[in-house]
């Protein structure tokens, strides 16, 4: 006898979603699969959000369940929704992204058929334009997939259908304090065990790149930067436990780290000397960055910071400035 009540969990995060939240949702009604729960969990957003999520569970009271929150961040509110599903395999969904109809129906008979803890699909990236990007790993065995995680695959959570009780098995949970980067600790964690992963070369999944000018990757502040380097102090813990991937995990992390005060424009030279100078060796042996990359960020390491940053970004200010500029 089984303990679960539905075949697939989806958890959707909600934060200041307003803009974007009905796009995603009408995706969700239009799923051809129906064995189905959709858990929107609405983590204490100022706007109308929470309202949205109101108006489709009363629509569709049988494929919704909406959960009101005090604001407590993304990786929490993920955990939530781990916590609260009662589905045999479960996914999440950001709020600002969308699916294709057949993602479910497809994810779930995959799945079953190969009797897979994991399944990897291919995923839609949205910019300027639509980008395929394909997903397929080198090897699936769990520890081959666990370095690939941390070099050319993408960490996330929403382009992978897991058997629900392996969190409860492994005893995984999204960390607390993260506000980036929480899927790809979970999805390694997962993979420490030898699980059975299977992939299905197709695109459901839309990453909206653009549209969700509130999401935590597109902002950084002191906070952030103290955010920060307690997820690198978890990961550096973390990779402890990652044998071959560890050395992988660190510069990975550590590049992420790099790259998101690089671009803050919150420190000046010797702030950002005093506080990253000791990333320099991870940087040194990290092969996967571009060597003009690696160079701006240990120079920036070293002191040298405004050198690089400041005509970069004033560049970037006479850009939107011709965007900007009628013309005749």
């Amino acid at each position: 006898m089984h303990d679960f009540d539905y075949k697939v969990s989806v958890i959707v995060p909600v934060y200041k979603a307003e803009k974007y939240l009905k796009r995603c949702l009408d995706s969700l009604v239009s799923q051809t699969f129906s064995d189905v729960e959709i858990l929107l969990i609405d983590d204490g957003s100022p706007d109308n959000s929470g309202d949205i999520c109101e108006e489709y569970a009363t629509k569709h009271p049988q494929l919704f369940k909406v959960f009101h929150n005090q604001n407590q961040g993304v990786s929490l509110t993920r955990q939530f929704g781990i916590l609260h599903a009662t589905g045999e395999y479960s996914i999440h969904v950001d709020p600002d992204d969308w699916v294709e109809p057949t993602m479910l129906e497809e994810l779930y008979q995959k799945a079953k058929a190969e009797d897979a803890d994991m399944v990897i699909c291919d995923f839609f990236e949205e910019k300027r334009k639509t980008t395929y990007s394909k997903q397929q790993p080198k090897n699936l065995e769990a520890q081959s997939l666990l370095s690939e995680m941390f070099t050319h695959l993408h960490g996330s959570c929403w382009n992978k259908l897991i058997r629900h009780s392996l969190y409860k098995t492994y005893n995984i949970a999204f960390p607390k304090g993260f506000s980036c980067f929480e899927d790809l600790f979970v999805i390694t964690s997962l993979l420490r065990h030898n699980i059975k992963v299977s992939y299905l070369p197709k695109a459901f999944y839309h990453y909206d790149k653009t549209m969700n000018e509130n999401s935590i990757v597109r902002k950084y502040t002191l906070k952030s930067y103290h955010e920060d380097l307690l997820m690198f102090e978890t990961y550096r813990r973390h990779a402890e436990t990652l044998g071959n991937a560890k050395q992988s995990c660190l510069n990975t992390i550590s590049a992420h780290l790099i790259a998101r005060a690089f671009n803050s424009l919150i420190f000046d030279g010797k702030t950002f000397r005093d506080n990253f100078q000791s990333f320099i060796p991870l940087l040194q042996e990290n092969e996967r960055l571009k060597p003009s990359r690696k160079r701006k960020f240990i120079a920036a390491c070293k002191g040298y910071y405004a050198l690089y940053r400041y005509p970069m970004y004033f560049m970037h200010l006479l850009k939107q400035l011709f965007k900007k500029v009628p013309r005749p």
